[in-house]
């Protein structure tokens, strides 16, 4: 799952048309006694009853009423005798079920529920006999406006007339309420299932349409091929208006060769093309690194119109789902930094199709060895592709986007013990996907690519269609020959926090350079606490930016004695999960070497400094001064970061003009030329950085208030009177950015019409997001009413919400609070104990504290952990912020 439209409508009702085909076929094998290799898994929460092996689904949607009807068969093994056999449903209501055994003899069950397990019991009238069974059994159901189950979202169609589509979400535990089942990975099963749907509309699933029939009245019956066995949160059904551009990759299996598809909204034509291309190629080249071939016969991206506040997309088998907005390539509003991740979620939705999909883990305590793993892989896919991207050097984003999570003492582990269904929702988190990313680029660079490429082999071939444990991993690639990662791989999922790599004086002589190192741990939270934990923390160290040099940090202090002189590097290429502390002797000379670094280690350095600045181990000098050495003729992705500080250091004196004044004219002075030098519209042959860095700095200084470049997209804006088209192109959000910030009671009463007036599903998601960016608190306060009406989208409400969040964040959480309801109403149902910590991001006043504090005590013990990390860094800003500004002010006085 990655962390972010043009049909007919549904005019028919479904209501009151029985469904087609539902008779079902029974063949069970004949078993007196359970074969004696069926155990029950040994993760997870369901009572051990009953083991599925195949699920039959049928189910018919009816759109305009917004529910379903359908039936199911379970083929079970029941291992021991039990009096009930229990399953897990939600929102379901079961019709007359029945137990069919091996020799065709049926029992009624009597189901009842269970509301807080999300279960249903279904007891037998005597006790079930260890054996082979069919559970068979009819069913309605409910389709939910947001991404939970079978859910609907809406848009305009190519007539201009409203059109409704249909998609499931299941993921980690919303397969329940599509049907009744075994809602939990490790019970793996294979499906089979048919769908009734108009017969001009489109159904896909995970697999290819076996056959379709007529279902009457208009309709029709589109049964599809039985899946390989899988998790039930990996079913798919999609059905709209849509068409489907295909592409055969280079892949073949024992199907034959794999086709690749982007299913979309009637009417997306080439916008579909850029993602369909990059999709072919990703199959092969997975079926190469992981040694295992891709098993499905087809490949499909689902393109949904709307949004979330929980994830992008999701790694269906063979039928990804991805909101349109992350898959469509439309030259009018995609922005570069969009472009690039359609081919980035991609490449992480691809890779779930083995790290996920054909290999899952056994419980959400492992959710790393999925996400984690698919995070750390799409950096690699993309590099392969697109070298001219510099993928690989946004690792550093996503180990900061970690640590600012792990440094505190609310973190978790990257293994984490999960018990419930809302602690499933609150582990898909930066510690879960960066952390997991950043320990697997470590432990890839202890091990060697070919020894760590080997054992991942392994590993898939040991577990392919099952389950597994993090343990399995670790153990597959020692196997290959890394010996000793178990031991630092152990320290780094199974206990939380930041390695802190005090480097002390360094001395040369005779052409040899000798440091000493000490561990402790970094922290923004318990800074001068002692700490205890101890990690073995791999070292890649380089001296004078000679070739790195391999050691292990094992007993909490070591003495290097390396080859050259010059600047070291404790943390060489970055790969390493933890801070480096220098004396301010070692801090200057690498400052002063910083230009000569490789792109990667400037990166690293400027955001450790940073960091460490920020919590206190130094002053904010000496971080200040590392980043003004960052060339603005830097790579654009050291370019791209080093620019996008300003912006964070302008918010920091948020009410102090002089302070916001000081950094704006900072910022301007360094990067206009850079700015200059690109110019503000595209040119032929620009790379995808210099496009995402042409962007930023549009962004950044705008966001600094630079007057120049206010004016121009005020003039930009204004151009939209005569020319509709004025702002199309890849900047058109920048620039709206700066104007939606800025804007005029005027102009924002221009940006809400445009809104209103758009057909495209994207780009009028786009204009109300930019109407929740106003500074002025009146427009703001407009923007949050407007989230509650219909006119923003059900989906993209919440988003609104978000958007004024980040300029106001107390605002926003008190109309949260005030409508908590509502709000709640329209998230899905893993962004709701999340929602809350996007809210209060920002938040940077004393009665903040008190007001989360006490929206804490309304929330159950299991959805309080978003609200304590809030409040945890929430109190670490006030704490930190008069040192901070104090030390920036001094500095810039001093330039």
């Amino acid at each position: 799952m990655s962390s972010f439209p043009h049909a007919k409508s549904f005019t028919r009702a479904f209501a009151g048309l029985a469904l087609a085909g539902s008779a079902l076929s029974f063949g069970i094998a004949a078993h007196a006694q359970a074969p004696a290799t069926v155990a029950f898994p040994t993760d997870g929460t369901l009572a051990h009853t009953a083991i599925p092996s195949h699920y039959t689904i049928a189910i018919r949607p009816d759109p305009r009423a917004m529910t379903f009807s359908g039936t199911f068969a379970i083929d079970v093994t029941v291992p021991q005798a039990t009096d009930a056999i229990v399953l897990n449903a939600v929102s379901l209501k079961l019709g007359k079920t029945t137990l069919v055994g091996a020799d065709g003899h049926a029992i009624t069950l009597t189901p009842s529920y269970d509301d807080k397990d999300q279960s249903v019991k279904l007891a037998a009238p005597a006790s079930i006999a260890p054996g082979t069974y069919r559970i068979e059994g009819s069913y309605t159901g409910k389709i939910g406006t947001q991404a939970d189950g079978l859910f609907a979202l809406d848009y305009t169609g190519t007539d201009g007339k409203p059109t409704r589509a249909l998609f499931t979400q299941f993921e980690p535990s919303a397969a329940r309420q599509f049907a009744p089942l075994f809602d939990e990975p490790s019970y793996k099963a294979t499906f089979d299932l048919s769908v009734v749907v108009p017969a001009d509309r489109l159904a896909v699933s995970n697999m290819p349409a076996a056959h379709e029939e007529p279902a009457g009245a208009g309709f029709k019956k589109v049964t599809f091929r039985t899946t390989p066995k899988m998790s039930s949160y990996l079913l798919f059904f999609g059905t709209g208006d849509f068409e489907r551009a295909t592409k055969m990759t280079t892949a073949t299996n024992a199907s034959g060769t794999v086709e690749a598809g982007i299913v979309s909204p009637r009417g997306s034509g080439e916008q579909a093309q850029f993602a369909l291309n990059e999709l072919a190629g990703l199959i092969p080249y997975y079926n190469g690194y992981f040694g295992v071939n891709y098993p499905l016969p087809k490949i499909d991206n689902i393109a949904g119109p709307g949004q979330s506040e929980f994830f992008s997309a999701m790694e269906n088998w063979g039928a990804v789902f991805t909101f349109q907005r992350d898959l469509l390539d439309d030259p009018k509003t995609t922005s570069p930094r969009s472009r690039e991740f359609i081919a980035v979620a991609q490449a992480h939705e691809v890779a779930h199709q083995w790290f996920g999909d054909l290999v899952t883990m056994a419980w959400w305590d492992d959710l790393w060895l999925n996400e984690g793993f698919a995070s750390w892989m799409e950096n690699k896919a993309i590099d392969h592709f697109h070298p001219d991207w510099f993928e690989l050097l946004t690792r550093v984003s996503g180990r900061e986007a970690a640590m600012s999570l792990d440094a505190f003492k609310t973190t978790h582990p990257v293994v984490q013990h999960i018990r419930t269904v809302d602690e499933a929702n609150q582990a898909f988190d930066a510690i879960t996907y960066q952390k997991g990313e950043a320990t697997l680029a470590m432990l890839e660079a202890y091990a060697g690519e070919d020894t760590w490429r080997n054992g991942i082999r392994a590993y898939m071939a040991a577990h392919k269609f099952g389950n597994s444990h993090t343990a399995d991993l670790w153990s597959a690639v020692e196997a290959a020959g890394a010996t000793g990662l178990t031991t630092i791989a152990t320290d780094f999922t199974t206990q939380p926090g930041i390695p802190l790599v005090r480097v002390g004086d360094q001395t040369c002589a005779n052409g040899k350079t000798m440091v000493t190192l000490t561990q402790d741990e970094f922290s923004r939270d318990r800074v001068g606490e002692p700490s205890t934990k101890r990690w073995h923390v791999p070292l890649l160290v380089s001296v004078g930016g000679a070739a790195p040099v391999r050691s292990i940090l094992a007993d909490g202090k070591a003495t290097l004695t390396l080859a050259g002189c010059g600047p070291v590097v404790i943390n060489a290429g970055q790969l390493g999960y933890y801070r480096s502390l220098y004396t301010p002797k070692a801090q200057a000379a690498l400052t002063q070497a910083l230009p000569q670094l490789a792109p990667i280690d400037q990166m690293g350095l400027v955001a450790d400094q940073f960091e460490l600045a920020y919590a206190g181990y130094q002053p904010m000098g000496g971080a200040l001064t590392m980043l003004a050495a960052v060339p603005n003729t830097a790579n654009a992705r050291v370019a791209d970061l080093a620019a996008g500080r300003y912006n964070t250091l302008y918010d920091l004196f948020d009410g102090d003009a002089a302070g916001q004044a000081a950094v704006s004219a900072r910022a301007v002075a360094l990067w206009q030329p850079r700015m200059d030098a690109l110019g503000y519209d595209p040119r032929p042959g620009d790379s995808l950085p210099d496009a995402v860095l042409r962007s930023s700095l549009v962004s950044t200084l705008g966001h600094v208030g630079d007057a120049a470049v206010v004016a121009e997209a005020h003039r930009r804006f204004a151009a939209l009177d005569s020319n509709p088209h004025a702002l199309d192109g890849p900047l058109k959000q920048a620039w709206l950015g700066i104007v939606s910030r800025n804007a005029t009671p005027a102009e924002w009463d221009k940006l809400l019409k445009m809104a209103l007036a758009s057909t495209s599903t994207v780009e009028r998601s786009d204009y109300f997001d930019q109407l929740g960016n106003a500074r002025d608190i009146a427009l703001a306060k407009r923007a949050l009413d407007l989230a509650l009406t219909d006119k923003p989208g059900k989906t993209t409400s919440p988003s609104v919400i978000s958007s004024v969040a980040l300029v106001h964040s107390e605002l926003a959480f008190d109309f949260f609070v005030a409508h908590r309801d509502a709000v709640i109403a329209m998230l899905d149902a893993s962004a709701r104990t999340t929602f809350i910590e996007r809210i209060a991001a920002r938040a940077n006043t004393e009665a903040m504290v008190g007001k989360l504090t006490a929206y804490e005590a309304t929330v159950p013990d299991d959805a309080k952990k978003p609200v304590e990390r809030a409040l945890a860094r929430l109190k670490n800003r006030l704490a930190v912020k008069a040192r901070v500004t104090s030390e920036t002010k001094a500095w810039l006085a001093a330039q």
